[in-house]
């Protein structure tokens, strides 16, 4: 292929892609938090008026939330996802509350989704359903976790209280990426946290890992 005709592909290409990167900075966060938030929104107003089943399933809750009276556990939820929804739809505070909801995702998977016992891989994965076979049910719920992961490593977008917020108060809204130990320590906690309810070697591993590598860019930094 002639050079300048490659040459000017990649020009046409890197036109295109750079105009969807800065598209990408307004439209597709705003339209994960307005989503994310419908979701959570209708799990809480249904709770909010339906009746409290926790009670039921008060053994299936991972510790310290089995400890907590179901009362308690069941408004805690309810109104989590209630005035987490409103926070994710404006984008204020949304690494917070998109972790708190990925959290308490995952305690919704470990007590009403995930599989009372599993083997093998081959009945982990028959569980990834949306109709409960004998295996779990944990596939819709899982998919609402990984929504969460953009807004919790890059943030709400430009569209955002959050990002408008930051402007006038002197903060960057939009710092810059740090690929260092401690991101990867962070990022390892932050699933290692949740995986300690529904896998505890690997969570417990993830944490280690984490803390490892946190450890590990202190000694580096000095």
């Amino acid at each position: 292929m002639n050079p300048n005709t490659l040459a000017g592909l990649q020009n046409y290409w890197e036109s295109i892609t750079g105009r969807l990167n800065s598209v990408g900075e307004y439209l597709p966060p705003l339209v994960l938090r307005i989503i994310l938030g419908w979701e959570f929104y209708e799990a809480g107003r249904a709770k909010l008026g339906g009746e409290n089943w926790f009670a039921q399933v008060q053994d299936q809750f991972p510790f310290p939330f089995s400890a907590v009276p179901a009362g308690l556990s069941w408004g805690m939820a309810t109104w989590f996802e209630l005035i987490g929804a409103v926070l994710l739809i404006v984008g204020l505070g949304t690494r917070l509350v998109a972790f708190s909801l990925f959290f308490l995702t995952f305690v919704a998977i470990a007590v009403a989704h995930w599989p009372d016992a599993w083997t093998m891989w081959t009945e982990l994965l028959a569980g990834y359903s949306i109709s409960d076979k004998g295996f779990g049910n944990y596939k819709l719920p899982l998919i609402l976790a990984v929504m969460l992961l953009p807004l919790i490593f890059t943030g709400p977008g430009k569209l955002s209280l959050d990002y408008l917020f930051g402007i006038p108060l002197g903060a960057d809204p939009h710092p810059p990426a740090v690929a260092d130990f401690a991101a990867f320590g962070l990022a390892a906690l932050l699933f290692g946290l949740p995986f300690l309810m529904l896998m505890p070697l690997v969570g417990a591993t993830l944490i280690v890992v984490g803390l490892a590598l946190l450890a590990f860019q202190r000694w580096v930094v000095g």
